[in-house]
């Protein structure tokens, strides 16, 4: 049995074919985007997506009261993003692939394959919420759980910390979507809603970085000494960058304590 692994994205559409029988082909995309257009759309009219934009007036008269400092940016508005198929794909190769410990047996939680593959990524649909301060990102956690928990909609965080440098709050629910079937039937399925929550800082270093962590996903790269030890190397600048404007966050909050406490 051959198990060498695909090492980028034209030989893992290739190990699709082989090992799986599923062909990525112009087909599977336009289906891929018919069904998150179609999430997105329903999503954007649900009640619980609706009563969440509406509620970040109070959250943000709730979060003055408490601190002395607004939540939000002005006239911040969430917008729902669709994961372009080009991402997903390669999400799927990472999964499948690059992060799987168990290959060449299938990852933890079986292969994502494109019959299924929708219901197993949890990011296809997503959010972000922008918050000012670092106490912002617990304190917009509590609110959509308590949201989620008035609609009794799952509700799962995830407080990420990598290694690279990156700092944020996932929050995921879940909803059942009317879909297109394959053959544009419709069907029902369960699909996670990813919410980010980050703080404006963490936004502003992640969208200068996102090129750079894209295109490292891409493809399986032996590395002969660890970034931490190679100062001369993009991960060393990009990733302890990340780190520093946390500490810098931080040292704000506790600046900020100290003179709400002087002040009372």
């Amino acid at each position: 049995m051959d198990t060498k692994k695909p090492q980028n994205i034209d030989e893992y559409k290739k190990w699709l074919k082989e090992k799986h029988e599923f062909e990525i082909s112009d087909r599977t995309q336009t289906y891929y985007e018919s069904v998150t257009g179609r999430i997105k759309h329903n999503l954007e009219k649900s009640d619980f997506w609706i009563q969440l934009t509406e509620n970040l007036k109070k959250y943000d008269e709730d979060y003055l009261v408490k601190t002395g400092y607004s939540l939000l940016i002005p006239e911040f508005k969430p917008k729902i993003y669709i994961k372009s198929f080009d991402s997903f794909l390669l999400k799927t190769f990472r999964k499948n692939i690059l992060e799987n410990k168990r290959w060449p047996d299938e990852p933890e939680g079986e292969w994502i394959l494109p019959d299924s593959w929708c219901t197993k990524v949890n990011d296809i649909i997503r959010t972000l919420f922008v918050v000012k301060y670092l106490d912002g990102v617990e304190f917009m956690i509590d609110k959509i759980k308590s949201l989620c928990e008035s609609r009794s909609m799952e509700c799962r965080v995830f407080l990420e910390a990598r290694e690279e440098g990156y700092y944020a709050a996932h929050v995921y629910t879940k909803r059942e979507f009317e879909i297109p079937g394959v053959n544009w039937d419709t069907e029902k399925i369960d699909i996670s809603i990813e919410i980010q929550i980050t703080t404006q800082l963490q936004e502003v270093i992640r969208r200068l970085l996102h090129k750079y962590y894209e295109d490292k996903r891409k493809g399986i790269r032996e590395e002969d000494i660890k970034w931490q030890w190679d100062y001369k190397s993009d991960e060393f600048a990009t990733n302890y960058l990340g780190h520093i404007l946390h500490y810098v966050e931080g040292m704000i909050m506790e600046i900020r304590e100290k003179q709400t406490e002087e002040i009372a």
